[in-house]
């Protein structure tokens, strides 16, 4: 039977949404009233209930009645009327007065018959803090009650002491089974084995979460303060999707979301049982390059060093991600950067080797979005050296070989080379005369020295703006300032994205992102900005993080 689609159509989806839902409220909370919202724990209890071998566990560590600020949207009031609706049960009435200060979300297993034939069935568990024990348990037998009386046919067993009810109906329909564990839990699965196996777990310390390894040294990473957590098992995660990654570097992942006054901090660590080799050096301070790029720039990506950025265990990092995500090692930042990517397919370069090897001081790269255009402008700044004098020079001489000329500008006495290529253009004329040809010139991409920098561009128009506004960079952007300021130093660089200038770009490239804001649509619609780096001196973690600006913030 389809456990799986039954059981997500109930309680799993409308899990997953409140935690998105209850994110989104973070920040307009905290606005309001922020000493109210504190999480009762660090870590999620409910570990104790999941497997070792579970592939991923997601917690909210709050109650989501203390998120209340969307209310004028009524977004949190649709979502527990219609997470019921159809069972007949009252969120006000019979969840709330007994709902404690914790959501846990866990695949506790890949199959649960273990049986190749009929498919992969994942086991759900979702566990529910209660506060009043007797309540809940009220509200398990009123929940299967409503289901018998809909036709449903119930289950009772005791095991090990503890009452478990579900329901065999037929695959159509939705099937659930549910228990109260102790004082503390009410859980709700898709399958009786799912329970049956989260209470072994529990009188097996060793089965469970806490007792893992990877586990624990995860969440020594955790800071303070944190309102949802999620641990991820790797390489679990990677067989779930029916994946064999050719380089396995990281075995657990755990991220946490924390508050800031300007926005969310969502703090992860990779964890590995090698050494990490960090791509250069920490950084104090933003670099320098950053104040060659426009504030009109809609993502831009800072460091030092790109020369060892190939053999980094952050370049590992990638390459395992996107392999889970993509199903093979395709680079989604050819997706994000494609206007680069072009530039190497049309003049036959690799990035790598012609033009990182050489960059082994500051550098800052941007892309500039406008809505009319497919593709964005680009910007690349690097910190002047004697190696970049002859990533130049080789430039020059690739350019040439490709048909290019390096034909001298200048724009208000800034001297600039420009790499360009001459087109002929047919004009129709009168049939007497027959037609007329022009002589066109192309701009395949520019750069010019200001300070301790070589600027490259993809046309005239973004140089000039580079010129013409030294004193509106993104660096001095207020939004800009607030989003690098919480993050921790000294760090790797940035990843800084305007979500309302790239929003647009990104779906074109990334087109999973439309579902993505589907299901977080309270979330992306106060998106303002997001910016990425890593961070941390752990020997054996690599730990980074997201801030999220919102909007009003």
């Amino acid at each position: 039977m389809n456990r799986q689609r039954s059981f997500i159509g109930f309680i799993v989806a409308g899990a997953i949404a409140l935690l998105v839902i209850a994110i989104a409220s973070f920040y307009w909370f905290f606005a309001k009233n922020p000493a109210n919202l504190t999480a009762s724990t660090g870590q999620p209890n409910a570990a104790i209930f999941v497997s070792k071998l579970s592939p991923v566990m997601v917690s909210l560590l709050t109650n989501p009645d203390r998120l209340q600020a969307l209310e004028r949207e009524e977004e949190l009031s649709k979502l527990k009327t219609s997470l019921f609706a159809k069972s007949g049960i009252d969120y006000k009435q019979d969840v709330q007065p007994w709902l404690g200060d914790e959501i846990t979300l866990a695949i506790t297993t890949l199959d649960i018959d273990r049986d190749l034939e009929n498919g992969q069935q994942p086991g759900y568990l979702l566990a529910l803090a209660t506060k009043q024990p007797e309540k809940s348990r009220e509200f398990v037998e009123l929940l299967f009650s409503k289901r018998a009386l809909a036709g449903a046919n119930l289950a009772v067993e005791q095991y090990k002491g503890v009452k478990l009810i579900s329901d065999n109906s037929q695959a159509e329909k939705d099937l659930l089974a549910g228990a109260v564990v102790g004082e503390g839990f009410v859980l709700f699965a898709n399958d009786p084995k799912v329970l049956r196996d989260a209470i072994n777990n529990v009188q097996v310390p060793d089965l469970n979460l806490t007792s893992s390894p990877e586990y624990q040294k995860a969440t020594k990473q955790l800071p303070k303060g944190g309102l949802a957590v999620a641990f991820l098992n790797l390489p679990i995660v990677a067989k779930w999707q029916g994946l064999e990654l050719p380089e396995q570097t990281y075995d657990s992942e755990i991220i946490s979301l924390a508050l800031n006054p300007k926005g969310l901090l969502a703090e992860t660590s990779f964890l590995t049982s090698s050494e990490i080799v960090p791509p250069s050096a920490p950084l104090s301070k933003p670099v320098g390059a950053l104040q060659y790029i426009p504030a009109s720039a809609g993502l831009a990506i800072s460091g030092s060093n790109l020369s060892n950025l190939g053999n980094s265990d952050l370049a590992k990092l990638w390459k395992q991600a996107t392999a889970t995500i993509y199903g093979s090692g395709e680079d989604v930042v050819s997706r994000l950067a494609k206007p680069l990517v072009d530039v190497q397919k049309s003049w036959g370069i690799n990035l790598p080797e012609d033009i990182f090897s050489w960059v082994k001081g500051e550098y800052a790269i941007a892309l500039l979005p406008e809505k009319e255009q497919t593709t964005p402008d680009w910007i690349f700044v690097v910190e002047k050296s004697e190696s970049v004098e002859q990533g130049i020079a080789r430039l020059d001489a690739i350019a040439s070989s490709n048909g290019l000329s390096i034909s001298p500008l200048s724009i208000d006495k800034q001297k600039i080379s420009a790499w360009t290529e001459l087109t002929t253009a047919t004009k129709k004329t009168d049939a007497k005369e027959g037609a007329s040809f022009s002589i066109e010139t192309k701009v395949r991409g520019l750069h010019t020295t200001l300070g301790n920098y070589e600027i490259f561009t993809s046309d005239l128009e973004t140089i000039n703006e580079i010129l013409t506004s030294k004193d509106n960079s993104i660096i001095d952007n207020r939004n800009f300032k607030d989003s690098i300021a919480a993050i921790p130093l000294p760090n790797q660089g940035y990843i800084y994205l305007d979500w309302t200038k790239s929003q647009n770009l990104l779906e074109r490239q990334v087109p999973i992102l439309k579902l993505v804001e589907v299901l977080g649509k309270p979330f992306f619609n106060n998106l303002r900005s997001l910016t990425v780096s890593s961070y941390g001196t752990e020997a054996r973690s690599l730990k980074g993080g997201v801030f999220f600006k919102l909007h009003n913030s």
